[in-house]
């Protein structure tokens, strides 16, 4: 299933995993799809787990854009559905940001982070799965997108708000993103 697991950070009551892998393999309560804010499925990450997951995902996913969502997801927000066929009890949808050379946008990378391990914490998810967030077609540099995701992650545990999260699992694609979250870690 996933070739390469690696332990991460386990000094916090959360520990921080690194896999290099498929998202859509992964046996936890949440896992996280790198959206876009129209939610109705896309490429990479996003079109894997809407595949993987079923059309009960993208049913979900209608009912919310016909709803709260009509405009779209807002970059940096986070919002769950079903996880149909897949192994987890959610799929929380997060956009994250297109980068920019011009305007810094590494808040918004921060809360796509933040407000997915808040809202998996409000759901009861003991264990969250994220890919790297901006890192494929939105060109964020994975040196930078690593630190900034292994960087919230970890002030998000310390705060608190993310309480009864237990696991914070990185499924990496690829030894690029996989090394460049290492030395993040590190």
């Amino acid at each position: 299933m996933n070739a390469n697991r690696s332990e991460g950070d386990s000094s916090g009551p959360a520990r921080i995993e690194l896999v290099r892998g498929d998202i859509t393999r992964e046996r936890v309560d949440a896992i996280v799809n790198a959206a876009n804010s129209g939610l109705l499925s896309g490429g990479g990450v996003d079109g894997a787990i809407h595949r993987a997951g079923g059309p009960r995902i993208l049913a979900a996913c209608r009912d919310l854009r016909a709803g709260l969502y009509r405009d779209g997801l807002p970059t940096g927000e986070a919002v769950e559905t079903t996880a149909g066929e897949l192994d987890a009890d959610y799929v929380i949808h997060t956009v994250g940001p297109v980068y920019s050379t011009t305007v810094d946008r590494s808040d918004q990378l921060a809360n796509a982070y933040r407000n997915s391990l808040d809202l998996a914490a409000r759901l009861g998810a003991r264990s969250i799965a994220f890919p790297a967030i901006s890192a494929g077609v939105y060109g964020w540099p994975i040196t930078s997108a690593a630190e900034i995701a292994v960087g919230t992650v970890r002030t998000t545990l310390d705060s608190g708000t993310a309480s009864g999260i237990e696991l914070v699992r990185f499924v990496l694609f690829g030894d690029t993103a996989y090394d460049a979250f290492a030395a993040a870690v590190a």
